[in-house]
């Protein structure tokens, strides 16, 4: 066991399991990707447990002793087994036994063969009593854990007595019970645990209601669809409620980046990874999306499953990846995170959940949290917290940069005065890269509209532009529902459009990168002063105006 880099530990009695059962599990768990270590006697060197041996068990996560009928005749089973009792007693070791054709309390309380047994090494003076009362109590201990019985696995079926002497019942059942010990392994190991941030704030009540949309008691196929704005709490929320099902499914799958992996490396790729993943082997070479399409309907059509497919941006990639909706087993369920809520809908998404902001609250909480490391600033940081909060407008990643950032800085007042400033002016560094994700997903039409909202209507009446933009051949109609879609905007009950404010600076970022900070080349201008400026520097009229996009009727005289 050198490295001592195993998690899960089988003893068992060779001659009764190696070549069968044991053999049969080691296969399946580690094609689960679950380090197995098993122990062959006929492999041992001498009658003593080495250190090496020893040591590793206590770094073991999971034992499991297969309880057959000569397992007690073994010596060297029973130190392994008092070993595992001891690391459980220290270490909270989880021990989880298997009793193959015998009965759990033939182990508890050492009758029949294992009362035989243990007679045999008491006569033949083969270890000391201390010795032997230590296996006495490690029987007795692990004999009253919860574990597996082959008998219960068969008698779960309706079964006629010639079924029951069939060798071949035996082999059909063992493989039942092989597939319940590797699932129970996966549960507690939690190999399908993702990473979230550790400042979680305010997504409880999101959690519970994903939770509710995907109605965990039923036994159809439930996709549900969460989207919002970047850097909104999309995928943490979605990687939460999928760590809280990972462990009532074997089969689990988490795509990272599907927009960025699919057109760095191309769907087929991905669709790889969403089979390897499910099955728990190597790549299986599809060459094309057809071909990754149907392998994913024949491989999983009866496979319970769970998967996470993390910022999908076209339609095409949900049909490459989940095929007809129907293609995965009963009870399975499936969470997209995505910025276009439209291409769930393309895509018959009926579940669809939106992730709003944090309320000032929560989001002081978050701020704090990263800052301080409490769940509220000190009192004298009290007033400068809130300030700082207020530009965020409850994105969380906002709060986390600013928040980040203030912790490597320092507590000095004046520092936080130079970076309020700062980010009152819109310069956020971290955030612009996130949120251009979006903007990259929007056609020519769609861009100029975008960033007409940030730099000049923003909170104005749809209705007193939408006609300025028709003439301009922009499609407003069409262009603004993409808009909204896309969460880059809102639009109230009262028309007047609404766009966060780290979404404007990034609009008017792009608009003055593209004229060079050259003032006089921008296409639009939105501060009155150089609205001003540019007028009278160029004697500019009303009809000239246009050249800039100068909203005359904006100008503060």
């Amino acid at each position: 066991m050198e490295g001592c880099n195993y998690e899960v530990f089988l003893s068992f009695r060779g001659p009764d399991t190696r070549t069968g059962f044991t053999d049969h599990l080691y296969i399946r768990l580690t094609d689960a990707g679950v380090r197995t270590y098993r122990d062959d006697e006929d492999l041992r060197v001498g009658e003593e447990i080495g250190p090496d041996l020893l040591g590793a068990i206590e770094q073991l996560k999971i034992s499991i002793p297969i309880f057959s009928k000569s397992y007690a005749s073994s010596k060297w089973c029973l130190k392994e087994l008092a070993q595992m009792v001891e690391c459980r007693k220290r270490k909270g070791q989880v021990i989880m036994p298997i009793f193959y054709h015998v009965e759990p309390s033939e182990v508890r309380y050492q009758t029949g063969r294992y009362s035989e047994a243990l007679l045999v090494h008491e006569n033949k003076k083969r270890e000391d009593d201390e010795s032997i009362r230590k296996w006495r109590a490690a029987l007795n201990e692990v004999g009253r854990l919860k574990g597996w019985d082959i008998e219960n696995v068969a008698n779960r079926f309706q079964l006629t007595f010639s079924t029951l002497l069939s060798r071949h019942f035996f082999i059909r059942h063992e493989g039942q019970l092989v597939k319940e010990v590797v699932t129970k392994v996966l549960s507690e190991l939690k190999k399908e645990y993702l990473v979230v941030t550790d400042f979680l704030v305010g997504v409880d009540d999101y959690v519970k209601e994903v939770e509710r949309m995907l109605g965990t008691n039923t036994d159809d196929v439930k996709i549900v669809g969460i989207h919002g704005m970047g850097g909104i709490g999309k995928t943490t929320l979605a990687k939460v409620v999928y760590n809280k099902l990972s462990r009532d499914f074997a089969g689990c799958c988490f795509l990272a980046d599907v927009r960025e992996t699919s057109h760095s490396k191309g769907i087929v790729f991905v669709q790889n990874q969403l089979i390897s993943n499910l099955s728990k082997k190597a790549h299986p070479g599809i060459n094309s999306k057809d071909e990754g399409i149907m392998a994913i309907e024949e491989r999983f059509s009866s496979k319970k499953v769970l998967i996470l497919l993390d910022d999908v941006n076209e339609k095409d990639q949900l049909t490459a990846l989940l095929g007809r909706r129907s293609c995965f087993g009963l009870g399975s369920r499936i969470l997209i995170t995505t910025r276009k809520v439209n291409v769930l809908r393309e895509f018959g998404v009926k579940l669809t959940y939106l992730v709003g902001g944090l309320d000032p609250e929560r989001s002081l909480q978050l701020f704090s949290m990263h800052v301080f490391r409490s769940d509220h600033p000190p009192i004298e940081k009290m007033e400068q917290s809130r300030e700082i909060v207020k530009i965020a407008q409850g994105l969380p990643l906002t709060l986390e940069v600013m928040g980040s950032t203030l912790s490597i800085c320092g507590q000095r007042k004046e520092m936080w005065d130079d970076y309020l400033v700062k980010w009152k002016k819109g310069h956020i560094e971290g955030i612009g890269s996130k949120l251009m994700i979006s903007y990259e997903e929007l056609d020519s039409n769609q861009r100029q509209i975008f960033l007409d909202i940030a730099c000049l209507f923003h909170e104005y009446d749809k209705n007193m532009v939408i006609y300025m933009w028709r003439d301009c051949g922009l499609c407003p109609i069409q262009s603004l529902e993409v808009l909204q879609v896309m969460s880059l905007i809102k639009i109230g009950e009262d028309n007047k459009m609404w766009m966060h404010d780290q979404l404007k600076d990034l609009g008017r970022e792009i608009v003055s990168q593209e004229s060079g900070g050259e003032l006089d080349k921008q296409s639009r201008l939105w501060n009155h002063n150089d609205t001003l400026e540019m007028l009278l520097r160029e004697n500019v009229t009303p009809r000239s105006s246009e050249r800039a996009n100068i909203p005359l009727w904006s100008i503060e005289m």
